[in-house]
């Protein structure tokens, strides 16, 4: 299985941190259908179902760890917050 793009591996973390695909595109400044792209992409990549399973598979084979996922649920509950 090959690696992640750093694109990919961005948004995957910022959807696994609770953002919509509108929210990831106005984070990264690109269009939502950039962000389902790179999400339809990553899944194919994983062989994933949905944004969960992605996110477990892709910690599985090491794409992401959980200090990763800490770090980006931190940033989105402090956004939140306000």
């Amino acid at each position: 299985m090959r690696g992640l793009t750093v694109r990919q591996r961005q948004v995957l973390l910022l959807a696994a941190g609770g953002h919509t695909n509108a929210g990831i595109a106005a984070r990264l400044g690109v269009h939502p259908f950039t962000v389902n792209r790179h999400l339809s992409e990553t899944y194919r990549q994983l062989g994933a179902r949905d944004r969960t399973h992605a996110v477990v598979l892709a910690i599985y084979h090491g794409h992401i760890t959980l200090a990763d996922l800490t770090a980006i649920a931190t940033t989105h509950t402090e956004e939140a917050a306000a």
